[in-house]
């Protein structure tokens, strides 16, 4: 059997389970999200391999069907997934189909959830920033008549929120597929999941400008209350603008 011929994840993950050379097996994507699976959800499959160890299994590397879409890497490689990467949330919510270093592969999983406390106040300042950037945008946009300009600034505002929101958790930012879902399970401390959804639905939709303010009102206590209120003040008059009026 070559990397271009299918095999089920059924049948591969019985290969895997039975080398020795293979100390985890970890699930992503939909089918580690309860009730996010469709007819068209494949199995997105990390293969961990022990540092240094060879297998006949790197045959499949790059195997992608329909049905299995598999990455084989060793274990140091593992570790550095996502750290920082765009896979960090699919690896933090993960599901674990095999693990033989007696839950050291949960334990890296756990690593790739949350964010340290110097990566998380860093990053949280960083977005912060570029949300007020959007936001002050989008409103003087509006203002001066440049509808569109004004609904793209105010979606782009909501990505960058988003992060920050998350940042501020110490949480990597779920993927739009996941957002709802991921706020139904681990909701964010101190926000109604129902109006933060709204509001970013009718921000990104219509870019409203007093969605937007009342928002950001919200958000500009929270953010003080975190420590970055440098972040905020150095925006001086202009916070203004972004303020309920």
């Amino acid at each position: 059997m070559t990397a271009q011929q299918p095999i089920t994840y059924d049948a591969f993950a019985e290969l895997a389970a039975a080398d020795s050379a293979v100390v985890g097996l970890v699930l992503k994507g939909s089918r580690a999200h309860e009730g996010m699976t469709t007819e068209h959800s494949d199995h997105d499959l990390y293969v961990v391999l022990a540092n240094g160890a060879t297998t006949s299994l790197t045959r499949f590397t790059g195997h992608r069907t329909p049905e299995l879409d598999l990455v084989i890497l060793s274990l140091d490689e593992f570790h550095a997934v996502g750290m920082p990467g765009f896979e960090r949330y699919a690896l933090a919510r993960a599901r674990i189909v095999l693990d033989r270093l007696d839950g050291g592969i949960a334990q890296i999983l756990a690593g790739k959830a949350r964010l340290d406390a110097d990566e998380a106040f860093r990053e949280a300042g960083a977005w912060l920033d570029a949300y007020a950037n959007s936001l002050y945008r989008s409103v003087k946009n509006d203002r001066d008549g440049h509808a569109l300009a004004a609904r793209l600034d105010a979606a782009d505002s909501v990505r960058f929120l988003l992060e920050l929101l998350f940042a501020l958790d110490r949480r990597p930012r779920p993927y739009n597929k996941y957002l709802e879902w991921e706020l139904a399970q681990f909701p964010l401390p101190g926000w109604d999941t129902g109006m933060l959804l709204a509001a970013a639905d009718r921000i990104s939709g219509t870019g409203d400008v007093s969605t937007q303010r009342r928002l950001f009102a919200q958000v500009e206590a929270v953010a003080r209350r975190a420590g970055h209120a440098a972040v905020l003040d150095a925006w001086g008059e202009d916070l203004a603008l972004m303020r309920p009026q």
